[in-house]
């Protein structure tokens, strides 16, 4: 009984193990199934990228086949004009000499005979050598070499990112030089000391401040950043976790961060449409925050690098923006992207999730990371495909909103829906304000939430669209766009 005993313990821990493995596999299945998803989503854009920039460079080259044809036809009927007026003045000048030959008084054609000598002889000198040589030849002397592009095609393939290295450790929060200030709060980490696995970077996550969702706030090399622009009087909870070409470490331990009481700063408002220093600034580089971050950092995903002309931290953005304008406090610009893990599963994610489609007829839902609760907020949506006129919704919502129809259509949700002719405002599925001006595509959009005032606004092409379209907001709202497979657009943030 002792051995028989002493071998179902072992046998009990292999069969332990084997379940804890099939569960490991399950959730394999569920994570292939995510990354295949996001996997097509990515190559679709590229290959679209792709598409777009030979649709470009066609137009751009059948614009020059179009100035070379008109150039011919200019030079050729240019030529045709001026040698039929000298025709014209040839077969005039024959006709009125055959008709002097005929004159029968010899004094009186000795009298013009001379004159109409040297006239004759002067329209045939008219008609010299090269005058009729056509100027312009009928064949265009040009040829479009594409056999390297083709090439190039043929052979575009995969290149294989990831190694068979392991993930990184968690890394440790270092609570001694974790610190708050204000409204900023500093955090420090490192990785375990007995650990050899290269990091290629770290991502830092924290909440809204209210317990609601965690939202990137850093990713880079560095081991500290300083937050800024928090709510003051509020409680942050920051976890932080590595990543490197074979995957992304499980979380650091939770830290809780308390925000120092209200300064009672004074707020500054901006007009709308947004002014030009407010215009430039938003075309920088994405970040995925609220907050702004020192050290700078280029806003990369842990699955590709990024390199942008532009980047630079909010913290120098805000600099120039104070130098350009009076303001009397910092202003904490919003940057966000759209939220993959709260959107409909068929919304399709491209450009580090700044660009979204759908691969359904039906209108899905996707949301924005940030939540906003006060401050003046202002955002625009850029369509990059428009196809059989459908209607899309952009708006705020709340994070329980109804993924699987238009936004508006339930009571948390409050969003313009326009086609290619008009728009209307939409909360509740009521309809109101229907306004003259739709959209097509390359057509911009903008969303201008201002909870100082608890209103939201919309605009088309930087032009009001409409009245004000909501009034008396209140609570936490997050950036909205409802779209179907016709629809692409790309979020324009800060």
């Amino acid at each position: 009984q002792s051995q028989l005993s002493q071998a179902l313990n072992g046998l009990s821990d292999r069969a332990k193990e084997a379940k804890e493995f099939l569960v490991q596999l399950r959730n394999m299945v569920q994570q292939i199934q995510e990354n295949s998803v996001e996997f097509e989503a990515c190559l679709v854009a590229q290959c679209d990228a792709l598409i777009d920039a030979l649709n470009r460079r066609k137009a751009q080259l059948l614009s020059r086949v179009n100035k070379e044809h008109e150039h011919k036809l200019k030079v050729v009927r240019d030529q045709i004009s001026h040698c039929t007026v000298k025709l014209r003045q040839t077969t005039g000048l024959m006709e009125y000499c055959l008709e002097v030959i005929k004159e029968n008084d010899p004094s009186g054609f000795l009298q013009i005979s001379d004159a109409l000598i040297r006239r004759v002889h002067l329209t045939e000198d008219q008609w010299g050598k090269g005058t009729l040589t056509p100027r312009m030849t009928t064949d265009f002397d040009l040829n479009l070499d594409n056999a390297p592009l083709l090439q190039s095609i043929h052979q575009l393939d995969f290149v294989q990112m990831k190694v068979s290295s392991p993930v990184p450790a968690p890394p440790i929060l270092q609570l001694e030089e974790c610190c708050t200030h204000n409204n900023s709060a500093t955090l420090s980490w490192k990785q375990p000391p007995l650990s050899t696995v290269q990091v290629e970077g770290y991502i830092l996550e924290l909440d809204d401040g209210n317990g609601g969702q965690f939202r990137e706030v850093y990713v880079g090399k560095e081991t500290m950043c300083t937050v800024d622009g928090l709510h003051f009087n509020s409680t942050y909870s920051a976890r932080v976790k590595a990543f490197n070409k074979s995957g992304v470490s499980p979380y650091s331990k939770t830290l809780v961060l308390q925000t120092s009481e209200d300064a009672q700063a004074e707020e500054q408002t901006l007009p709308f449409p947004v002014p030009l220093e407010r215009s430039q600034l938003r075309r920088m580089s994405p970040f995925s925050s609220t907050l702004n971050l020192q050290p700078s950092f280029s806003g990369r995903s842990y699955f590709e690098l990024r390199s942008s002309a532009h980047q630079l931290s909010l913290h120098s953005s805000l600099q120039s923006l104070n130098s350009a304008v009076d303001i009397k406090k910092m202003v904490a610009v919003a940057w966000f992207s759209f939220d993959p893990s709260s959107a409909h599963a068929d919304i399709i994610f491209s450009n580090d999730n700044l660009t979204v489609t759908c691969n359904s007829y039906d209108d899905r839902v996707v949301l924005g990371k940030t939540g906003f609760s006060k401050g003046l907020h202002y955002w625009e949506l850029s369509i990059d495909r428009y196809d059989n006129h459908p209607d899309p919704a952009f708006g705020v919502a709340r994070i329980d909103v109804l993924k699987d129809a238009m936004l508006g259509k339930d009571d948390k949700a409050w969003a313009m829906y326009v086609d290619n002719n008009r728009s209307w405002f939409m909360h509740n599925n009521s309809h109101t304000n229907r306004t003259e001006g739709g959209i097509t595509k390359g057509a911009t959009v903008g969303v201008l939430l201002d909870l100082t005032r608890r209103t939201l606004t919309f605009s088309i092409n930087e032009d009001q669209q409409g009245p004000v379209a909501f009034e008396n907001l209140e609570g936490l709202f997050f950036p909205a766009v409802s779209l179907n497979r016709n629809v692409q657009v790309w979020a324009w943030t800060g």
